[in-house]
């Protein structure tokens, strides 16, 4: 999919222009790529808020037009103001349809876990993949299917299936998430094992104790009397 934006010229930069275009509706930007030397330039906030929320995302192939120019671009270092949301500043850059770039492709999750439902949950370690592809192969995202996925498994990168066009980038050994039990239900496990440890020394020491007094009784006779040395003192 391809977006078409309007661009336009500025010869002015600064913090002061910038907070200026901001103010009109525009998104101060940057142009660059394949040697070009770098252009400035100004895109509608709408329109390029419209164009990063298509379903490729940040992905999206944008048909740029400076003014009798036209450039395939994708957004690079988008800067957000993380309180409203909005785009202050974007790099396009520029690519060719024969040449293949380096994207991070977002993750979804596909299917329902067995072990979710016994109780576990799913814990994400990846959410985005690095990839390189020709621009009108990237995808929207690469699913990782969980059905079969119980308590313990995990999913790594190398148990993707192959897509066509699109290579992986990312290390096949690193895991994209896992089924795992809640921490919730760890820490009480980890209690209620702790309580029948001391469950079991309290029951230990009281058994040694018992004994203990069983033995101290059975070296004292049952007349009160001294061992039998004392007695052959007496005599």
């Amino acid at each position: 999919m391809e977006f078409k934006l309007e661009a336009e010229p500025r010869d002015a930069t600064g913090k002061g222009v910038a907070r200026k275009l901001r103010a009109g509706g525009k998104v101060p930007a940057v142009l660059y790529g394949h040697g070009m030397d770098p252009v400035v330039v100004s895109v509608d906030a709408r329109e390029l808020t419209h164009a990063l929320h298509t379903d490729a995302g940040a992905n999206v192939l944008v048909d740029l037009h400076v003014g009798s120019k036209k450039h395939l671009v994708l957004a690079r270092e988008i800067q957000r103001n993380h309180m409203r949301g909005e785009v202050l500043h974007v790099d396009f850059l520029a690519i060719r349809r024969d040449e293949k770039i380096h994207v991070q492709v977002p993750i979804t999750v596909e299917g329902e876990s067995p072990g979710v439902k016994q109780g576990g949950v799913v814990e994400h370690h990846l959410w985005e993949l690095s990839a390189e592809c020709l621009p009108g192969d990237v995808p929207q995202g690469i699913e990782v299917n969980i059905s079969t996925l119980e308590i313990g498994d995990s999913f790594r990168v190398g148990d993707l299936p192959a897509m066509p066009g699109v290579t992986i980038l990312t290390p096949e050994e690193e895991t994209i998430l896992s089924v795992v039990t809640p921490q919730v239900l760890e820490v009480e496990e980890a209690v209620a094992e702790g309580e029948e440890v001391a469950e079991g020394e309290e029951g230990a020491a009281a058994e040694a104790a018992e004994g203990g007094e069983g033995a101290a009784a059975s070296e004292t006779p049952a007349d009160g009397s001294a061992s039998g040395e004392g007695g052959g003192g007496e005599g």
